[in-house]
């Protein structure tokens, strides 16, 4: 789970726990490191990775590399080829070390942020959080309304669903120079009217555009509408754009 939703995710899992489970939390026990980008394949392998490097995107696995035992998840948050490797945080010095012996380059957060804000990639407690619901969120396709079973939330989702999202998530890009990225919760305007609000802000360097994510009223969440956003008191034009990424729309990087 995300870092800033431990204690949330904690107390949601323990509340409905079924009989006869437990719960328990591993996160300073654990900890990951993501190697990323066209040549990860390459440089995962020529550390003695003991694993399967062909397995298709999603994919996870037990896995020795650079002689650590982990966890290898074929995934990257940053929207290239790579993996995650899931270990102990005691293991973790040793396996970043191997990485950056073996040729690769660190990035930080600030980078991270902006290679997913370009894919569209939603970060919870941010883009997603409980201010929104799953619909809003356009992620129908990980809901069953078809099981037979209840669940939390299934009734209003329903009402919702026959009654249609007020607003939904939406990709913008600025349209012009601006000083500075957009912030959580800045408006979208269309006219005198707060027609939603940002969610995320970053400069995509991939696709030389300043992105921001966000929720829109339903009806102007059109491509190609006109809005503006309003970051630290300026209104900035911006555009709506397809529910697709930006960068690499057809995945084929990450699937590689």
């Amino acid at each position: 789970t995300a870092a800033s939703a431990q204690w949330h995710d904690y107390e949601v899992l323990s509340r409905d726990l079924p009989m006869g489970l437990s719960l328990s939390d591993h996160s300073c026990v654990y900890s990951t490191l993501m190697v990323t980008g066209p040549k990860s394949r390459g440089l995962v392998g020529g550390l003695g990775t003991q694993a399967e490097l062909w397995l298709g995107w999603l994919a996870h696995q037990p896995a020795n590399v650079g002689g650590i035992s982990c966890a290898l998840a074929r995934v990257s948050v940053a929207g290239e080829l790579g993996w995650e490797s899931h270990a102990a945080n005691a293991d973790m010095p040793a396996l970043y070390n191997a990485v950056l012996g073996a040729g690769a380059t660190p990035f930080g957060m600030f980078a991270l942020n902006s290679l997913r804000i370009e894919k569209g990639y939603r970060a919870w407690k941010g883009d997603l959080s409980t201010d929104y619901s799953l619909l809003e969120g356009v992620l129908e396709r990980f809901v069953r309304f078809d099981k037979p079973q209840d669940f939390p939330g299934k009734a209003a989702l329903l009402v919702e669903k026959q009654e249609g999202s007020k607003k939904m998530f939406c990709t913008l890009t600025l349209d012009g120079p601006t000083t500075a990225d957009a912030p959580y919760m800045s408006p979208i305007w269309h006219g005198e009217n707060v027609v939603g609000e940002t969610t995320s802000g970053d400069f995509g360097f991939r696709v030389n555009k300043a992105i921001a994510l966000g929720m829109l009223r339903t009806d102007l969440n059109v491509p190609g509408t006109q809005v503006e956003v309003e970051i630290y008191g300026a209104r900035h034009t911006a555009t709506v754009q397809a529910y697709v990424p930006l960068w690499d729309p057809e995945n084929s990087r990450i699937r590689a």
